[in-house]
Parts: C-alpha cells; structure tokens; sequence
C-alpha cells in the first residue's frame, strides 16, 4: 500500500506539471462548459416550456454531470498517448506499483477537475443558480460528480490502452460527445418518445444531473412519472453506476497496463 501511495503520488506531481505547461488546453476544458451554459442557457432556454431562470437552474447540473462523463474522454486520451509514444513502457520497466500509474493519471484528472468545476459554478450563480440545500448537499453533489469522474476516466484508461492509434483514440473520444446528448443533462426525458425516453433514463449521466438537481435542490429534482428507476432514484442510481462502472472497468485496465501492448 505504501509502495503504491508513494508511487502514485509520483505519477499525480507528473500530470499536473504536465497540465501546467499546457495552460491552453486548460483554459480550453474550463471555458468550453462555460460557453455552453450561456449558449443553451439564453438560445435554448427561450425555446422551452420552462422560464429562462428555472431552465439554466437545471442546466447547470446536468453541464457539471457532462463535465464528470468527460473523464472517459481525457482517461482514454492520456491512456493512448502514453501508450503510443513509449511512455506506458518506460514506466513498465521501473520499480514501481503496476496500479500506480492508471491510478495517479486518475487522481490528477479528480484534482483539475475539481478547479475547473469552480468557474463554472461561479457563472451559474451570476446567471441565478443557487445550492437551496446548503453546505452538506453542496459537499454530497461534489461527492457524486467526483466519484462518476472517477469511474468515467476507468473506462477512458481502458479504452485507451486498447486503441491502435493516437488517431483511433481521438475519433473514440469525439463520439463520446453525444453521451450526454442522449440523457437528462440539458433537457428533461418527460418529452422524449418512448424507447428514446428509455434510453436517457438509463443512461447513467441522466442519474449523475438528478442526482446533483436533488442535493442542491434545484428544477428538476423531482423524477418524472414513470421515470425509470435511476431516474426515479437518482442519487442511489448515481452512486451504484459509479461502483459498478468501477468494478467493470478498473481491474481489467490495471491488467491491461501491467500486460501491455498485445
């Protein structure tokens, strides 16, 4: 354990030196959810049944839901461009905890996206947002946006040692956009047909935007009728789609770092 602590430590001071000599594409991450949030919440707002106000208070958390579902992409991205450029294999031949480097990449990511969640928070305060349930909902919604951050950027790790190419990864990681497209995060499923209804409800971003509309007390909190059961229950739906999304998908990347390129 102290092996892994001390070396995944290693791997986190990397990341975030890395991160801060690429000041761009973190200014990039920060500003494009904050584009969003005033693009949909002043175009698409005065197109909807909801008020303009009541519509970016439910924004708000299904773009911070959006922004946790992206670790899938920036896991598969420093995956696959460690492992195509030979850095995955010097770091095999080290002396090191084979769990220690997907687990450091991780953690970094945890650690910059929790700073790049604050401007946006800020912003949607400005534009009315409020947390109605006070600190401890504040502390559970970042629990649950962090723990899907978590998991997401698992599945991104794996993906990203099964790509063939650093091109692969990058088209992999752009058809993740539509994700959140296809749940809760900027539109109610009441609306939706049928099957597609179906298909944002158990999508487990739709379960990560309720579960933060219920904890801060925002529109949107209160499940549709006949809502599927995480839509129903989305603060446990949430947190049991992080656990299972971990079980699947953390094992099997540490194997595949520690075994390589097949």
């Amino acid at each position: 354990m102290n092996t892994l602590l001390s070396d995944g430590g290693a791997v986190v001071t990397r990341q975030l030196q890395k991160a801060r000599h690429a000041p761009a594409l973190l200014l990039l991450t920060q500003s494009m959810p904050i584009m969003m949030l005033l693009f949909f919440g002043y175009v698409f707002g005065s197109a909807l049944a909801m008020p303009g106000s009541e519509y970016r208070e439910f924004l708000l958390p299904g773009l911070l839901a959006a922004t946790a579902a992206n670790g899938l992409m920036t896991g598969l991205f420093t995956a696959a461009q460690d492992a195509h450029r030979g850095v995955t294999d010097r770091f095999r031949t080290l002396p090191m905890s084979r769990a220690a480097v997907p687990l450091g990449q991780i953690t970094a990511d945890l650690l910059t996206t929790g700073v790049s969640m604050v401007p946006l928070m800020l912003v949607g305060i400005a534009m009315g947002w409020r947390i109605e349930n006070g600190l401890p909902g504040a502390l559970g919604a970042l629990g649950v946006l962090l723990l899907f951050r978590f998991a997401s950027a698992w599945v991104g790790t794996y993906l990203g040692l099964l790509s063939k190419s650093e091109e692969a990864a990058g088209q992999l990681g752009g058809a993740t956009f539509v994700l959140p497209m296809l749940s809760s995060a900027y539109l109610p499923t009441s609306g939706l047909p049928g099957w597609l209804r179906t298909v944002a409800e158990w999508n487990p971003i739709s379960a990560v935007a309720g579960a933060v509309r219920t904890l801060c007390g925002n529109a949107g909190g209160e499940p549709a009728a006949g809502a599927a059961w995480p839509a129903a229950h989305p603060v446990a739906g949430a947190l049991l789609w992080s656990l299972v999304i971990l079980a699947l998908f953390a094992p099997p990347a540490t194997r595949r770092f520690a075994r390589g390129q097949d």
